[in-house]
């Protein structure tokens, strides 16, 4: 019984240890498994921010009557390019031509008043020097002409007014554009104070593009340029995603930069203006204003380098001995889409996995299976 034991003993030990050596082998296999590696360089690069956008047209002008009254005739049609004067509508101008003949006639009176009283102050002025009549009658006869004078300016005032008023019978176009909706058609009864304008004249030969910048990244800007005015004429063009994805054909250019940050955001309003020619852009619109600038020496990595945790980017940096030590990046995306820019975290000519990294581990020893540079 006691042989049967240590039989039984010696075939355990002998398990036990042809376990413990395929476990070494796997381990060993483990930590010596090839993986690519790359090594760090710092090179000039190019980054394009996007930022959100909405697009107006220089000018989008509604378009008031100033006098009450029915349209007459209707001189444009919806969408139509009008020149600055061109008539859009005509307002019934009857009622005003017949308001400025009364008032022309009114200043003809009144001119015949004034000629009266200046004629009975120069005879009152003559029989005053005779000693004839008293100072106070001579007086009364100035004051009389002082009064026809007032009523002549008054009427002339009022002729001005009718002229101006039958002149806002024809509503004209107080800039080239385009005309927008129209709402009211001949007959319609219009006024000044109507809620609805009679339409919209939009200037759309070239478009405003605004976005908002943060304050942290307008403040690199003017660091870099030396100050807002150098900032906006060293800028560089910029580009115009439309909202379905595509490039606007023609470049922008950034025009003016808000002097006041937005308390709530954090932002500055930036504006921008693009070409219209051919009327690609629609005042309303929105779409991603795209600016490109320029680095010198930044280290530029693949993302397939990286591994997230906890909402922290992570690389895996190869030491001499071929172990390997995870650090944090702080890291900022290109538009590529494939690769990141180290802010901190790397240097130049350190060496780090560049994939796979998912599947290894702080500590672990690795073989290089070949080597990069990036």
């Amino acid at each position: 019984m006691s042989n049967r034991m240590k039989n039984l003993s010696q075939f355990i030990t002998i398990l036990c240890f042809m376990f413990l050596i395929s476990c070494k082998n796997k381990q060993e296999g483990e930590f010596h498994q090839a993986y690519p590696v790359l090594t760090v360089t710092s090179a000039p690069a190019e980054i394009k921010e996007s930022y959100s956008a909405s697009i107006r047209g220089r000018q989008d002008i509604e378009i008031y009557p100033q006098v009450s009254g029915t349209i007459f005739r209707l001189c444009v049609q919806e969408g139509e390019k009008v020149k600055k004067g061109e008539t859009l509508f005509v307002i019934d101008p009857v009622p005003y031509q017949a308001a400025l003949r009364t008032a022309t006639a009114n200043v003809h009176a009144a001119q015949a008043q004034v000629e009266t009283a200046r004629l009975t102050y120069e005879s009152k002025q003559e029989l005053f020097r005779e000693n004839v009549i008293s100072e106070y009658e001579l007086s009364t006869a100035r004051n009389a002409l002082s009064v026809a004078n007032a009523g002549l300016e008054q009427a002339q005032a009022q002729e001005v007014n009718a002229r101006n008023s039958l002149s806002y019978t024809e509503v004209k176009s107080p800039s080239d554009g385009i005309v927008g909706i129209l709402p009211y058609r001949t007959g319609a009864l219009v006024n000044p104070s109507m809620a609805q304008p009679l339409t919209t004249v939009s200037d759309n030969s070239q478009m405003y593009v605004y976005f908002s910048m943060t304050e942290n990244r307008l403040r690199a800007l003017i660091r870099q340029y030396g100050s807002p005015d150098e900032t906006i004429k060293q800028m560089p063009s910029i580009e115009l995603q439309l909202n379905d994805g595509s490039i606007y054909e023609e470049n922008g250019h950034i025009e003016s930069i808000s002097g006041v940050i937005n308390q709530q955001t954090g932002t500055v309003s930036v504006r921008s203006v693009f070409p219209n020619e051919n009327r690609m852009l629609f005042s309303g619109g929105i779409g991603n204003v795209v600016i490109p600038y320029k680095m010198d020496d930044v280290i530029v990595i693949p993302q397939s380098a990286t591994y997230e945790l906890q909402d922290k980017v992570f690389a895996y940096k190869v030491q001499e001995n071929g172990k390997l030590s995870a650090v944090q990046l702080q890291i900022e995306k290109l538009n590529d889409g494939t690769d990141y820019i180290v802010r901190s975290g790397l240097r130049p000519g350190d060496r780090i996995v560049s994939e796979g990294v998912g599947l290894l581990q702080d500590g672990m020893e690795i073989l290089v299976k070949e080597t990069e540079k990036q």
